[in-house]
């Protein structure tokens, strides 16, 4: 066989790997890159310049090489790793997807029953009515008496603690003046112990009346439960705060006469240490800051942010108003027709409208928890310019109740750490019996939110007539 009859078959080998080396480029132009300065054929033949030869034989220009031969072997599993949600994952995933789908699963779930409520006119109608509150006048009265009279407690605990530091710096003078000759120390102890006792109980009596006084005229006198429920908490917040004025100022003015026992006085009070602090501004700006815990200084921000409050206040109308719809118009008609069911005894329609109430009131506490602790409590802090803005932490991921209990309400968590579990277990306590104490303080505390303004602080006691009453069995006929 000649030349000229080889040069056909040559020829059309060239032009099908022309044709494959082309449809590679079309498959994946960015693995095509130059593989080497000079690049050499299979046969080692060396291509250069902008020519492609095939055995020896040109092809035609050629830009690009192909750098890899195998596209299809990549190692896609090239360590060992964990899947995202497992426990040993390398880093913990966010779930804002997850908290986002969630929101709008309870919400759409929510507004259909809602809508259900409203669409049914002969059975609910629109239920949202603010005449048909009974709204008596001497409900309002009182309630603006409690709000106004309060307070003056807080006065007379100024008042106590003006004297009592008027004592301990006659009482640091005496002690100055007698270096040289001191007193019968018997004599000077028992004198400094009646001081410090009359200062407790004039300390006690007050905080006492200040919570006594507005519970027993908000269980006896007002019957509507919104302005009951706010005279109670507003009484229980002041009681709490001269509890806090008084031990701390205790505890200063004892660090004031003993001088060794003052290095345990964090150094953010020098700007203001006793007895300047005694001051009505000071105490003013405590009864209005977003804390329960009393301290001669605060954290403070240098300015105060109009628009930041306008959001807030926003936040707050509107969680107010959608509180009060989901209230009003969806947990009273499921409330009102449980009823029904618990009186039947039949436990799966029970448990179906437990978990349809567990719904809509889980739904209101989170927003009620959003409006006081993010949107009033920022807003308030901000007004104040009060720097300490840690209301709470994301007890969302608590991993036991103990860690819920400590991060969901960081005001009431830090007095009842410093004004009751530190000094009991100051005092040789076990943590566990102070804990326990604290947990019985805050049941107490609970009871007279709950059950001053609803009339029903003794309930607990006709349990077990109710408990009776719901096992025996019908009367016939």
């Amino acid at each position: 066989m000649d030349a000229s009859e080889k040069e056909p078959h040559f020829s059309e080998r060239g032009e099908a790997i022309a044709s494959m080396a082309s449809i590679a480029r079309t498959l994946s132009p960015s693995d095509i890159t130059s593989h080497d300065a000079t690049p050499s054929h299979a046969n080692g033949n060396t291509l250069s310049g902008n020519q492609s030869h095939v055995n020896g034989i040109a092809t035609g220009p050629r830009t690009r090489n192909i750098s890899s031969k195998y596209r299809h072997v990549a190692a896609a599993h090239s360590r060992a790793r964990t899947s995202c949600l497992s426990h040993d994952a390398e880093g913990i995933p966010s779930f804002l997807g997850f908290r986002n789908l969630m929101v709008i699963v309870l919400i759409v779930m929510n507004l259909r029953l809602v809508i259900e409520n409203f669409i049914k006119d002969l059975q609910y109608g629109v239920l949202i009515c603010i005449r048909c509150h009974d709204y008596r006048r001497q409900d309002l009265l009182l309630g603006f008496v409690l709000y106004l009279l309060v307070p003056c407690h807080l006065f007379v605990a100024y008042i106590i603690e003006l004297a009592a530091a008027y004592q301990a710096k006659g009482a640091l003078g005496r002690a100055k003046r007698h270096l040289e000759n001191p007193p019968d120390s018997a004599q000077a102890a028992k004198s400094f112990r009646t001081t410090w006792l009359t200062i407790a109980w004039a300390h006690g009596i007050n905080a006492t009346l200040s919570l006594l006084v507005t519970s027993l005229t908000v269980y006896n006198l007002i019957h509507h439960p919104l302005i009951g429920t706010i005279s109670e908490v507003h009484a229980i917040i002041v009681w709490l705060k001269i509890c806090s004025y008084a031990f701390t100022n205790r505890d200063l003015r004892h660090a004031l006469l003993k001088p060794g026992n003052a290095s345990s006085i964090p150094e953010l009070y020098s700007a203001c240490p006793y007895p300047r602090n005694i001051t009505l501004s000071n105490l003013s700006y405590f009864w209005w800051a977003p804390t329960l815990i009393y301290q001669p200084v605060y954290p403070r921000t240098s300015t105060i942010r109009w628009p930041f409050i306008a959001k807030r206040l926003a936040e707050l109308s509107s969680l107010s108003m959608f509180i009060w719809l989901a209230s009003a118009q969806y947990a009273a008609p499921l409330l009102h027709n449980s009823l029904t069911k618990i009186a039947s005894r039949d436990l799966p329609s029970i448990l179906e409208r437990l978990m349809k109430l567990s719904t809509i009131s889980l739904i209101i506490w989170l927003a009620g928890f959003f409006a006081v602790f993010q949107s009033a409590l920022n807003a308030l802090a901000e007004i104040m310019r009060f720097g300490d803005r840690e209301f709470y932490t994301d007890w969302w991921n608590s991993p036991s109740v103990g860690t819920y209990w400590r991060t969901w309400n960081k005001p009431i968590y830090h007095f009842m750490k410093r004004h009751i579990y530190a000094p009991l277990v100051g005092r040789g306590w076990s943590p566990s019996a102070a804990s326990a104490w604290v947990f019985v303080f805050s049941g107490v505390l609970h009871e007279l939110l709950v059950g001053v303004p609803t009339h029903n602080i003794l309930g607990m006691s006709n349990s077990p007539g109710l408990l009776r009453r719901f096992l025996q069995p019908e009367a016939k006929g």
